[in-house]
């Protein structure tokens, strides 16, 4: 796990700009791209480039597309080198070594060009956790894991917010386990666009989603390359590709997130039908405004500070008054 601070600072200031005509213009010509060139084309445009993924489908074809333009872009490289991409660098320590684990095994063993970052909210499925190191171990990538704040265990985040958080405030456990860390690993790694495996498909909030999107108030970009897959299409893909995916699809679950939040799909047309049952609800908080879920989370933190005080001066009161009696 990265070294983490101990507290949320912005994020950097944005150095791509878009007005909303850009936007519009770029999103067209976005739509008329495969996935993978749009991929492609955000490596070598957008500044500050990272992935979020909690291993899903989509982030698993995702990462998979990087890292298959990464070696393409590597063979061109060595097979056509310049004096800078051939002098010597702490990349190219080892070099014949690494060439030989790329031939061998297909993947390039060398520095994963886009940080994968890993938000561990401590009440993931195992399976899901198990996937993850499938997946460093299979494409040799680092693994940057943000969890909560000051929290290595669950029972570390319990002991400082109660059990069953989730149930008894929303709200704070969602900007707690997911919103927090998130931030924290944008300003961390210097994050300006952020690839995500949101899908048009998913329904819900995501039905109109742009391929490229900019969050208002920070500025942030955000890419989904495969906004206009279907699930079919995505499944397709990680078996022709053998990539690793969590077993829980093999048991009818198609949107995997907490273990407490998380069924099968109860309706097969509808893959994020097991999330959040009975709820209205259809985003964790990662995807929502940021600026509203953070006022939110002090104000719902100001309150129960108030009632603390409030039962702690009526303890107080009680006892003094049981003082007088006795006198």
């Amino acid at each position: 796990m990265p070294e983490s601070t101990s507290t949320t600072q912005s994020s950097p200031s944005p150095t791509a700009i878009f007005t909303p005509a850009h936007l519009k213009f770029i999103n067209a010509k976005l739509e008329k791209l495969s996935a993978e060139k749009i991929i492609e084309w955000a490596m070598l445009t957008l500044p500050g480039l990272i992935q979020t993924t909690a291993f899903g489908p989509t982030g698993l074809v995702i990462l998979d597309m990087i890292n298959r333009i990464h070696i393409d872009q590597q063979a061109a490289a060595n097979a056509h080198p310049t004096p800078a991409s051939s002098s010597a660098s702490e990349d190219d320590e080892d070099l014949d070594d690494s060439q030989t684990k790329f031939k061998k095994s297909g993947y390039n063993t060398r520095r994963h060009p886009v940080p994968l970052v890993f938000i561990d909210t401590l009440y993931h499925f195992q399976e899901t956790l198990d996937l993850a190191q499938r997946v460093q171990d299979h494409y040799n990538i680092p693994l940057k894991v943000y969890k909560p704040q000051n929290c290595e265990t669950t029972e570390d985040f319990e002991r400082l917010y109660g059990k069953q958080l989730w149930e008894t405030d929303e709200v704070s456990y969602d900007y707690l386990v997911k919103v927090e860390p998130g931030r924290r690993s944008y300003q961390e790694l210097g994050a300006q666009a952020v690839i995500s495996g949101r899908r048009r498909s998913q329904k819900g909030d995501r039905s109109h989603l742009n391929i490229l999107e900019v969050e208002a108030g920070t500025g942030l970009l955000k890419l989904n390359p495969l906004a206009t897959w279907s699930f079919q299409q995505v499944w397709t893909y990680l078996r022709a590709h053998q990539v690793p995916f969590n077993v829980l699809l093999d048991q009818g679950y198609r949107s995997i997130g907490d273990w407490h939040s998380t069924k099968p799909a109860s309706n097969p047309d509808d893959e994020r039908s097991g999330r959040w049952e009975g709820k209205q609800k259809s985003e964790c908080g990662l995807h929502v405004d940021y600026f509203k879920m953070r006022a939110e989370f002090q104000a719902t933190q100001k309150k129960k500070q108030a009632l603390l005080a409030a039962q702690q001066q009526a303890v107080l009161e009680a006892q003094q008054q049981q003082v007088v009696q006795v006198a």
